[in-house]
């Protein structure tokens, strides 16, 4: 075989750190992405944040429905688009020093997420004490022996989050190591701990908290024996809401059964559950959707991200410093100038899916979850011009402020349901209506998932019984033998 050059035209795409950081900043949440920043700022001299500069007003929000499309400003000599920036991989070797960076190169965006001026921002969740500390603040405020206190804190380790105890005495007992402590030690302060904040703390069962719980009624509590009676005899039929046995097996009338389940009503069957668990949960909304001059206008949170610009006095120095040091200002200028530009895209990324959105789910925004309509990831990606993949990271973590409460982006997509006239139906927009059916219903005779069905039916959407009852259980509904109730 003989040697020859040939010559073959291809195309293949190349992960440059720019491209890698654009990427990494599009998937980051609103904290991540703070956090991010924060980083930038410190490692990057030439980069600081405008925590003084207003906001402008140039860059006005979109509208849909028409969503009226915004007209970009038209770039002065020295600004650079996003699109040329991400084509461009060195900086001039003369630097335009009398330019103001932070005109050609500002992540900043000037609509709020909320009215202009408010500092309410909008928080979600808080932090308490989990029941292990409750228990022990109130253990060490209770007046125990040496020896009681090593018993209740063995006792307060085999509490679970619900409140109950996971263990017997008899294994307490012998975990404790002392043949001098006796059983029944264990069990008075085992006792004692019942009588704690929450009452029925360190239960063995449901039926025993229950009862713990209405031995600290008062002795001439209405209906208060009818009630122990049913707990300690019929909790299975309890249970199962079998009501008519109860009845027939307590000799109740069934007023006098509404009034014992009002008063188990009262009891609470996961006294851990008062004390709240969660861990810190704050959404900041990307975006923020209102209604103005009858539109529906999308607007970008500035709080989400600071304001960022290049610092013109180190810029300047790259003429007049030292070779190495003029190095280092190019080579973090250019850093820089990326991170702010990655930013901008981040944000021209999110107004363009956010806008489709509200675009194709203008029935939800006007009538709520009802009129949601099928959408999946494809049909944005195609409005937008824009990979499906792009899509997927853009709409995760990133939150939608709206009259009707903060939804995550992911919550507009959803599959759809063929109905009977050949349209279509969101599955979101079927959970609602079943919600809504429960909701309404009679809690004496409650709905079954055939009938939620039929009714769906009647109103054109063809579901079938299992589908209703997978929707009823994502949205956390019981099904209907432990939905009915007498009160």
């Amino acid at each position: 075989m003989r040697p020859s050059l040939q010559l073959r035209i291809g195309q293949h795409l190349t992960m440059t750190p720019q491209l890698q950081q654009a990427i990494k900043l599009l998937q980051l949440s609103t904290l991540d992405l703070q956090q991010e920043i924060q980083e930038a700022l410190e490692s990057n001299p030439l980069l600081e944040a405008d925590d003084n500069q207003q906001q402008s007003n140039e860059a006005s929000a979109t509208e849909t429905n028409g969503l009226d499309g915004s007209e970009d400003a038209t770039p002065t000599q020295d600004e650079i688009t996003t699109s040329e920036a991400l084509t461009q991989n060195e900086i001039p070797e003369e630097l335009s020093v009398d330019s103001t960076w932070e005109e050609s190169f500002s992540a900043g965006v000037s609509n709020t997420g909320m009215a202009s001026g408010n500092d309410d921002t909008v928080y979600q969740g808080e932090t308490t004490e989990n029941i292990h500390d409750h228990l022990t603040w109130q253990m060490e405020l209770t007046p125990f022996t040496e020896t009681d206190k090593t018993i209740a804190v063995a006792i307060i380790d085999a509490i679970d989050d619900a409140g109950y105890l996971t263990v017997t005495t008899e294994d307490i007992q012998e975990s404790l190591g002392d043949d001098e402590i006796e059983l029944d030690e264990v069990e008075a302060v085992l006792k004692r701990i019942h009588m704690f904040d929450p009452i029925g703390s360190g239960a063995c069962s449901i039926q025993h908290c229950l009862l713990i719980q209405l031995d600290q009624f008062d002795a001439g509590t209405p209906f208060l024996k009818e009630a122990k009676l049913v707990i300690n005899n019929h909790i299975d039929l309890l249970a199962n809401r079998d009501f008519r046995t109860i009845m027939r097996k307590t000799r109740l009338k069934e007023p006098q059964l509404q009034e014992v389940m009002r008063l188990i009503h009262s009891l609470n069957p996961r006294p851990g559950d008062a004390i709240v668990q969660n861990e810190e949960q704050y959404i900041i909304p990307d975006v923020s959707v209102f209604k103005k001059n009858g539109r529906w206008v999308v607007e970008l949170n500035p709080e989400t991200a600071p304001k960022l610009n290049i610092n013109n006095h180190y810029a300047s120095l790259a003429k007049t410093s030292s070779a190495e040091d003029s190095q280092f200002i190019r080579s973090h200028l250019q850093e820089a100038k990326w991170f702010i530009k990655s930013l901008e895209s981040r944000n021209e990324t999110l107004m363009k899916v956010s806008n489709c959105i509200v675009q194709q789910q203008q029935g939800f925004f006007e009538h709520g979850p009802e009129a949601m309509r099928p959408m999946v990831l494809n049909d944005v990606a195609e409005a937008v011009e824009m990979h499906e993949s792009t899509i997927s990271r853009v709409t995760t973590q990133k939150y939608m402020h709206t009259p009707r409460g903060i939804f995550e982006l992911k919550y507009f997509f959803s599959s759809h349901v063929s109905t009977e006239n050949g349209g279509e139906c969101s599955s979101t927009a079927i959970r609602a209506l079943i919600k809504k059916l429960v909701d309404a219903e009679n809690p004496k005779k409650p709905l079954s998932d055939s009938k939620m069905a039929e009714l769906l039916a009647d109103q054109g959407i063809n579901v079938a019984r299992r589908t209703i009852a997978k929707y009823r259980e994502s949205l956390g509904i019981p099904p209907s033998n432990q939905r009915k109730s007498l009160i």
